[in-house]
Parts: structure tokens; C-alpha cells; sequence
């Protein structure tokens, strides 16, 4: 296997921004999504936020299928849009709820782009992932994940909580966590750091906010 660039970060969003705009004449914004973020070492990443907050959006940026309005986004050492796009997924690859891969187009002529420099993926972007609580199928990904994380990788896992469960394998599996709402991305280093956040907690809310507390 073929590293990028031996000793780069394996990832770094670099005063991103990403902005979406409505109208011909009198343009108006609809959403905006910010993140200055660097990981210099395999970790297991959970990420949370409310549905259409961008996390999504977040991480077809780190994987180079949607364009920052501003900065960059470097993956072990290659800045990511730079890549030919049917190399990019050697960088990151974004597994899309049922693990499909999500892809994308580009309008740069492929020869006037850098390879890869990897033959397998250094970011793996798990969005909102399926866990079938039957049959160990929980305990299987999970033991996946960290798989990924020994062999050098840095895992992102994307959760909507609705359920315990989705706080107990968040608690479980995450070294540290990214909440995405209100337009920002925010960085919180353990669980309890997490649950103690105003913005998550307002987003948990009521019902799923106390059972979060009770896995304190």
C-alpha cells in the first residue's frame, strides 16, 4: 500500500465553507455550513446533528463530490479536489446509509489532476449507517470500525439518534465527537463533553436527552 504524503494529517478541513444561494437578481441564502477541523491520527469520529444541518454535506466535501464555497479540504497530504475523481475514493469514501458509495462529477479534464498517491482509502465517512440489532450484526460493525482504525484509517460515523441503542454505540465506539447544527461544525473530545453541549442538547431534547445522561 502507497501512502499520499508520508506525515501529513490524515485530514484537514481548512476554513471551509460551504454556502447555498436562491434567486436570479436578488440572490438570498438558504444554507450555510462552516468547519476548521484537522485529525493528525486514526480516530473513531462519532458525528450528530439534526436532519439537514449538513453533515452530509460535510462529508461529500471531505470525499471531493461537492465543492467548498471557501478553503480546502486536505486528505493525508492531497488537497482532495485536486484528485482525479476516480482516484479520490482511494483519499475518502463516503458509504451512504445502506453502504452504497456516493459519487459524483467533475468538470476538470481528469489528465490535469494528481493521482491519489493510496491504494485504499485513508477517511472513511459512515453516513447514518443501518444497524440491524439482530443476530450480532451491531457488534460486527463495530468491531469494523475499529478495524479500520488499527490498520492507520480515520472513521467518521454519522448518527441521527432516535433510539438508545444509537447513544450506547455512540458512547461505545467514538474516541471523541462533531456536532453539526446552526451552521458549524463544533468539536467535543468525550461523551460527557458531548451530552453537556447546549446545542446537542436542545437537539436530543426531552426523552432522548435523559436517556443520553443516564449513559454518563
Amino acid at each position: 500500500m502507497t501512502m499520499a504524503s508520508s506525515g501529513a494529517p490524515l485530514l484537514v478541513v481548512e476554513n471551509v465553507r460551504k454556502t447555498y444561494t436562491r434567486g436570479l437578481i436578488n440572490r438570498r441564502q438558504t444554507f450555510s455550513l462552516s468547519a476548521d477541523l484537522e485529525f493528525s491520527k486514526p480516530r473513531i469520529v462519532g458525528v450528530i446533528g439534526p436532519n439537514g444541518a449538513g453533515k452530509t454535506t460535510l462529508f461529500e466535501m471531505i470525499t471531493g463530490s461537492n465543492t467548498p464555497t471557501e478553503g480546502r479540504i486536505m486528505v493525508a497530504g492531497r488537497n482532495i479536489q485536486h484528485v482525479k475523481p476516480n482516484e479520490r475514493d482511494r483519499l475518502a469514501i463516503h458509504y451512504h446509509q445502506s453502504y452504497q458509495v456516493r459519487r459524483f462529477t467533475t468538470f476538470k479534464p481528469p489528465a490535469l489532476m494528481q493521482s491519489a498517491g493510496s491504494d485504499t482509502p485513508m477517511v472513511h465517512l459512515f453516513d447514518e449507517p443501518q444497524f440491524n440489532t439482530q443476530d450480532g450484526y451491531i457488534g460486527f460493525m463495530l468491531e469494523f470500525f475499529r478495524k479500520l482504525r488499527a490498520e492507520g484509517r480515520l472513521v467518521f460515523m454519522s448518527v441521527h439518534p432516535t433510539t438508545v441503542y444509537h447513544l450506547e454505540i455512540l458512547k461505545e465506539i467514538a474516541e471523541e465527537f462533531l456536532t453539526v447544527t446552526g451552521g458549524r461544525v463544533s468539536r467535543s473530545p468525550d461523551y460527557a463533553s458531548l451530552i453537556a453541549e447546549p446545542a446537542v442538547r436542545a437537539y436530543l431534547g426531552g426523552d432522548m436527552l435523559a436517556k443520553a445522561e443516564t449513559l454518563l
